[in-house]
């Protein structure tokens, strides 16, 4: 059933004309002419998302960095490491020794990426959907995986030796992907605890781990000014589609940096002819001068600014551990149904191994990902929200770090989308009975038009339906025409 909230919200909607809709509407088609920009909020306000990144609604992020070698507890291993007392630090101990003579640089050289084949990896990106890869540029173990000038601690001078981002924005051109990345750098500053018990405060490795100094400090300004330098740089060097920020670039010292970066590429971008994304966590921009994400969360309503939520196959990490939990498929398609349905992208992580192989596993579930959309892609790509992002029984809650809290949904749970004259209504699960869309209710001011047609998209069967007061009555067909959750596309008489 409807929920009294969903019920309200429907005839405010409505009341409005669609009130909230057009106003997500009117934000993504904002001009996308020339612009220049300049370091005020005023001036970036300008913004237009771009239609590529309305369209994609699918990408793959990376996290593969030196972390994947001990490939233990979580991508925060080597900040782990040097807590006193934690696990990591005691595990750490048990199987390399003391941190004053075995440190987080010593892994460096068993990060091999032996077998790595980026090509390898640009394929199973095209079979999985997705439409825009984000690798890591740099995480908050300040290890560059580019060509970084500012730095010898890189991928390029030291463990591989290989530009990793700069061969895989080759191969994932060449795949037609858009190649964006990701920079993890303004957590550095407080990553690392410096003591002399181990090998941080050294100075020959500062490069690594920074110069000592109290982590609750505010960030330096020689620290600002390098985290501008290189993070323009990743843009000079590899032209990405979309730059994500963690949360790091949120504390109130890089309000002007943040700014600066936004305006640089964005002047940049247009220079290149090209539309581009920043992500950020949180507020560290105005909502309509980039463009939010939702670490491991969702929102419970659809919001009229376009977002995106990142999250992992792996419940435990984002970068490779031995012991991983995976999610199921099912728990991801719907996952992206249901952001897809509130105006939003998702963002799915994977982390290979030090040698640059993708677990079997994460591979499988990317590939069941792309056989789903497939099938039933013409719901996703390039589609919009419509007056209301669905109705059903399950309930989400909203916010960063709230997917431990999900439930499964059902085959009441409805999510929907538009697309030329077509709405999908898409069923969560495979539904036993007939399927009821009662927002679809003649009585109700959403539906002033009679439906004309209900296909099931990726069977040809035809459908027994009707459509009155209670709503859009669907007789499902006795096959399932694929796995996880199942798209009706309505037509409406003219």
């Amino acid at each position: 059933m409807l929920s009294r909230t969903n019920l309200t919200r429907m005839f405010i909607v409505t009341g409005l004309t669609g009130g909230l809709v057009l106003a997500a509407e009117n934000v993504t088609t904002k001009s996308t002419g020339p612009k220049h920009y300049q370091p005020t909020w005023e001036s970036l306000k300008q913004y237009a998302v771009p239609q590529w990144y309305l369209d994609a609604k699918f990408g793959i992020f990376i996290h593969w960095g030196v972390y994947a070698v001990p490939a233990h507890d979580s991508e925060w291993y080597p900040h782990g490491m040097y807590v006193k007392d934690s696990p990591v630090f005691k595990w750490h101990r048990e199987h390399f020794g003391p941190q004053s003579q075995f440190g987080y640089k010593d892994f460096i050289p068993k990060f091999t990426a032996d077998k790595w084949d980026p090509d390898a990896w640009a394929e199973l990106f095209v079979k999985s959907g997705a439409k825009y890869v984000v690798p890591v540029a740099e995480h908050h173990d300040g290890f560059p995986m580019y060509d970084c000038s500012f730095s010898q601690w890189t991928a390029a001078k030291m463990g591989p030796k290989r530009d990793i981002l700069g061969e895989l924005a080759k191969a994932i051109r060449k795949h037609g992907l858009r190649l964006c990345a990701s920079s993890h750098r303004a957590e550095n500053w407080f990553y690392f605890a410096h003591s002399d018990e181990f090998d941080t405060t050294k100075s020959e490795y500062f490069g690594l781990y920074g110069k000592s100094h109290d982590p609750k400090a505010p960030t330096s300004k020689e620290f600002l000014d390098d985290w501008l330098a290189r993070t323009e740089e990743i843009v000079d060097k590899y032209q990405p589609d979309l730059m994500w920020f963690d949360s790091g670039i949120g504390r109130p010292e890089f309000e002007p940096y943040r700014k600066e970066f936004a305006a640089y590429y964005y002047n940049k971008a247009a220079e290149w002819g090209r539309e581009v994304v920043i992500n950020y966590k949180h507020d560290a921009f105005p909502e309509d001068a980039a463009v939010l994400d939702i670490e491991r969360g969702k929102l419970d309503d659809l919001r009229p600014f376009f977002w995106q939520t990142d999250t992992s196959v792996d419940k435990k990490s984002w970068g490779y551990i031995q012991d991983p939990k995976y999610k199921t498929v099912n728990e991801l398609v719907g996952d992206l149904v249901d952001i897809v349905s509130k105006n939003g992208c998702l963002l799915l992580n994977i982390g290979p191994r030090s040698d640059g192989t993708i677990p079997d596993e994460q591979q499988k579930i990317l590939l069941d990902i792309g056989q789903w959309l497939a099938v039933n892609g013409e719901a996703i790509y390039g589609t919009r929200p419509w007056k209301l992002y669905g109705e059903g029984p399950t309930q989400i809650k909203a916010g960063y770090f709230a997917e431990k809290e999900y439930k499964p949904f059902t085959a009441q749970d409805i999510r929907f989308t538009t697309k030329g004259d077509a709405l999908y209504a898409i069923c969560m699960d495979w539904p036993r009975d007939p399927v009821r869309v009662r927002s679809l209710s003649t009585l109700l001011p959403l539906c002033r038009q009679k439906v004309a047609d209900v296909q099931l998209i990726g069977s040809n069967e035809k459908l027994k339906w009707s459509h009155g007061e209670d709503g859009l009555t669907i007789n499902p067909p006795a096959r399932k025409p694929c796995e996880h959750a199942f798209v009706f596309k309505i037509t409406f008489a003219k």
